[in-house]
């Protein structure tokens, strides 16, 4: 069914900065938008649905929407208060959604009521979500107004400026039925025709891959350009445990139990957020019965991959996994010109390899299950130049940090582009730095980030997966392509940098840091921190550190964890692991539960200082404390320190002022 116009009864709710302003809402009052104002900016999806409640995967999300948005300093809504407010529209400012792409957030607000969700500017995934749901998204806020008088809306005025697949996945309501209209042939896809023209890279892929008739397969286009709605081909298609069950419920929901699912073997399924949820439970953590909520989860991920034939990475025995889902990827499965998409805004760890690696939400997997590809609006890509050579003791995640501080970047300038490293930078960086620099697109807001294929890519492929790799004139962005931004970096300026607590963007260099902050606890590990070379560089700290008699002091917890068993069984093979445990580190199997709450390396209490080598610092993201970020370097560097420090400040440090 074609909607034409939508109204939106209940009540508005402002997600203002003052939580008084909150209270008065959940109380009953209704505000204007000028007695709501400062609106809150960059709330992130941690602080719609905070990662413990994610371990729920139905309607039981609607109780806990929003309770970890931070106003200041307080968390003010509680559980079930907008579904008991009876509030339909929720308004927010800038960069509404940013971060993870956890469709449980969007999907929250839905079964708690809200029908609208309005703001300045919006995060490309989490706004796909809302589309995808039937949750109707706007930046107009005259529709305030006019949605409190009973006015019915015209749906066009939610499909303005949109591509016409996502402006009809909206006129029918989510991606669900605009599908089984397309499947049966009730509505055909517009393709692009723009005859041959320059391309950037991620338009070459997208454009090759372009599906052109879903129902014989054939893909391939001349050319595609930023705006064009088009389907294109997955050549792997990913999950976690996060998501697997919600998107196995929402298919058993529109298309039955016994669907059959496109090229399963295409398919790849991963336990790698919660196996070491149970380490970090306490038993007044799990009063409520969280604990077993979570491990829901995993029955229904292994049950649903066994009846559909699905490569499923599980865990191990020691609480570890096979690896972070978007890790083992680029490990041991993408090739440069592929189309990956996954279940987590980091999928576009694999542009490294060059190839178009994106976030999709629950819906969008589910679909892609069985059709085998997944819709894409044509994004404008980003070249950001790489100048110069990085410094000593300076690596690729000092450099995104300085990225993300830059206020067009922070303010949100990039979000929706493809991020596409070029320069003289990038010949000194391997390919596990350089997915440093394309997983943390993610927190720059862009679709995703890609890297073009060189010799260091066919090196890499080589040496780690023992593949031949062969490298196609086609793989390049044209000269004369259209970058509808540029973003120019002195790489040889910058020093170690570190994100102070709260957003990956308050990016500050250590040399600027008047006060050093003492740490309780340094976390080297994740997707941005546990790959071969980032525990290389930590081991060099703990090297420097035994050679001269140092272990970790007391005052702090030092935790090491493996991106990937890979990766593990590379630096026990060369007795890096022993080396760790005698300087006084705890070393963890692979997986990444300190970055969302869900393992050992989180704080337990507000006081806690961390400072952490994962990718994002949100608020409650990394437990009650205070999470720095930096390099996996300067990480170990502040173990040892007992205080923020780069490894060169640690080796020139005086004896009698460690702790």
């Amino acid at each position: 069914m074609v909607m034409e116009s939508v109204s939106f009864p209940g009540r508005v709710l402002f997600l203002s900065d003052d939580p008084g302003k909150i209270h008065q809402q959940l109380s009953g009052m209704d505000l204007s938008l000028a007695q709501a104002l400062p609106l809150r900016d960059q709330i992130s999806t941690d602080e719609i649905t905070p990662a413990w409640v994610c371990y729920y995967f139905d309607s039981r999300l609607g109780d806990f929407t929003y309770v970890g948005l931070k106003c200041g300093e307080a968390c003010p809504i509680a559980e079930h208060g907008v579904r008991r407010g009876g509030f339909g529209v929720s308004v927010a400012g800038k960069r509404r959604g940013k971060g993870s792409s956890r469709e449980a957030s969007p999907y929250a607000e839905y079964c708690a009521g809200v029908r609208l969700v309005i703001a300045e500017s919006f995060e490309r995934i989490y706004l796909q979500n809302c589309q995808n749901l039937g949750l109707f998204a706007s930046t107009d806020f005259g529709l305030i107004e006019r949605v409190r008088a009973g006015e019915a809306i015209p749906v066009e005025e939610f499909t303005r400026g949109l591509d016409a697949i996502t402006a009809e996945i909206v006129r029918r309501g989510g991606l669900f039925p605009f599908n089984r209209a397309r499947l049966a042939g009730e509505f055909k896809v517009t393709l692009p025709a723009h005859g041959r023209r320059p391309m950037t890279l991620a338009e070459k892929i997208l454009a090759r891959n372009a599906v052109v008739d879903a129902a014989s397969g054939r893909v391939g286009l001349d050319s595609v350009k930023a705006g064009d709605g088009i389907f294109v081909k997955a050549h792997w298609r990913f999950s976690h445990e996060y998501v697997t069950p919600m998107a196995a419920s929402f298919l058993a929901g529109s298309a039955g139990e016994d669907v059959r699912l496109r090229d399963p073997e295409r398919i790849l399924a991963f336990r790698d957020h919660l196996t070491f949820l149970e380490q970090s439970f306490t038993a007044e953590k799990n009063q409520s019965g969280l604990l077993d909520v979570a491990r829901r989860l995993k029955h229904a991920q292994e049950e649903f991959c066994a009846r559909h034939g699905i490569r499923l990475h599980g865990e191990l025995p020691d609480g570890g996994s096979e690896g972070i889902c978007h890790v083992l990827l680029a490990e041991r499965y993408a090739l440069p010109g592929e189309v990956i998409v996954g279940t987590d805004s980091h999928t576009s760890h694999s542009g490294a390899l060059g190839c178009l690696a994106f976030g999709v939400g629950t819906t969008d997997i589910a679909n892609a299950w069985i059709t085998g590809d997944a819709r894409v609006t044509v994004p404008p890509t980003c070249r950001v130049r790489l100048h110069g050579r990085m410094k000593p003791g300076v690596y690729a995640k000092d450099l995104v940090l300085h990225l993300l501080s830059l206020p067009f970047v922070h303010e949100g300038g990039a979000i929706g582009h493809v991020i596409e490293y070029q320069g003289e930078a990038l010949a000194g960086m391997s390919i596990d730095e350089r997915a440093t620099l394309t997983n943390m697109a993610a927190e720059i807001g862009g679709f995703t980030g890609i890297v073009a294929p060189d010799a260091e890519t066919v090196r890499f492929l080589r040496e780690r997966r023992g593949v031949e790799a062969k490298l196609e004139a086609w793989m390049a962005s044209d000269p004369d392509a259209d970058f509808a931004l540029t973003l120019d970096v002195d790489c040889s300026a910058l020093g170690p940098m570190v994100a102070a607590p709260g957003d990956p963007g308050r990016g500050v260099a250590l040399s600027e840091l008047r006060e050093r902050t003492s740490v309780d606890l340094a976390y080297a590990g994740s997707c941005t921190g546990g790959k071969r070379e980032d525990i290389e560089r930590v081991h060099g700290v703990v090297k420097w550190a035994l050679d001269r008699g140092l272990t970790v002091p007391l005052s702090v917890q030092f935790f090491i964890q493996f991106g990937s068993e890979d990766v593990r069984r590379f630096a026990a093979g060369r007795g890096w692991t022993e080396d760790f445990e005698k300087a006084g580190a705890r070393v963890l199997g692979p997986g990444c539960g300190a970055c969302i709450n869900a393992g050992p390396g989180v704080s337990h209490r507000p006081e806690q200082v961390t400072v952490s080598a994962i990718n994002r610092n949100f608020p409650g993201r990394s437990g009650p404390g205070k999470v720095w970020l930096a390099s996996p370097e300067t990480v170990a560097a502040s173990a040892f320190a007992g205080r923020l420090a780069s490894f060169e400040e640690l080796q020139h440090q005086p004896a009698d002022e460690r702790p």
